[in-house]
């Protein structure tokens, strides 16, 4: 599922400094009274609560950080209605302003999730039919809330292989997730040069993708046989035959560039969340 995107997009490191900003200067002159004394309780608590709604939002514990904006925002609201000073006024409404736009971007998306998290999809994908890139077949599940993604394929290995790793580090690329870290648990071929020419391509694409921040961790395994996809979102891409599920053809046939476009070989693709084996495992 894709996610629209709040109008004040919320900048999760630049939240700290907007909770600490929201205490009076000590040096600034004020008159206290016993109402002034209870705000500024309140407006304590509030700056509490929404520092860890911001930690727990890093953590992505998002459910329980929803909680925590929500009744920091709550606090807020009431710290506004002792303020009369129009300028202090205008900087608490832009701050509570702030911190609904996320708290309600977590709210969509914790929803989508959970409604999400009930299906099981499963595309059964016929020989040479097309239509079936990585974009069609899970781009969606690549949104702003992943990091990380981790994949477990025995084959990244010859010429054809790589490039079908590369296109989806490219898919991540292009969907503008947050991804920092790229996990790649493969196997390899006994022969030493066969080993040292995927080596040198998996170190070009390590390199290519440190322009942009994502890290690229690869683990050589003499054991793997299980090929998936797996999201720090929950999310797991279980594809028969891995990333190569394209057929060959001619570098000048139409197809090559566009997988879109290419022939697939017959293979089945299971999407499903974490949490579904969770609720299927527990006793009756």
């Amino acid at each position: 599922m894709e996610l629209s995107c709040c109008k004040e997009k919320i900048h999760l490191k630049n939240l700290c400094a907007l909770i600490c900003s929201l205490c009076y200067k000590e040096n600034e002159p004020r008159n206290h009274t016993m109402a002034d004394d209870k705000a500024s309780g309140v407006e304590l608590s509030a700056r509490t609560i929404l520092k860890r709604a911001v930690e727990l939002d890093n953590s992505r514990r998002f459910e329980e950080s929803l909680t925590c904006y929500q009744e920091g925002v709550g606090l807020l609201m009431q710290v506004l209605k002792t303020v009369t000073d129009v300028t202090k006024k205008q900087k608490y409404r832009q701050k509570i302003e702030e911190y609904l736009a996320r708290g309600e971007e977590l709210k969509v998306f914790v929803k989508e999730e959970k409604e999400a998290s009930k299906q099981h999809l499963q595309i059964h994908i016929e020989p040479n039919s097309t239509g079936h890139s990585y974009e069609n077949l899970f781009g969606q599940y690549l949104n702003k809330f992943v990091t990380c993604v981790e994949v477990d394929d025995p084959y990244i290995r010859s010429h054809h292989q790589i490039q079908n790793f590369l296109r989806l580090c490219e898919l991540i690329v292009k969907k503008k997730t947050h991804v920092n870290k790229i996990v790649l648990n493969t196997g390899s071929d006994e022969d030493q040069s066969s080993q040292q020419q995927q080596n040198q391509k998996i170190e070009s694409i390590k390199k290519s993708l440190q322009a942009y921040g994502i890290q690229l961790l690869v683990n050589y395994s003499t054991t793997l046989h299980d090929r998936e996809i797996r999201l720090d979102t929950g999310w797991v891409i279980k594809i028969g035959r891995g990333l190569d599920l394209y057929k060959s053809c001619d570098k000048f046939s139409i197809g090559f560039c566009d997988l879109e476009l290419r022939p697939c070989h017959e293979t089945t693709v299971d999407i499903f969340h974490q949490t579904t084996l969770k609720s299927n495992s527990k006793p009756n």
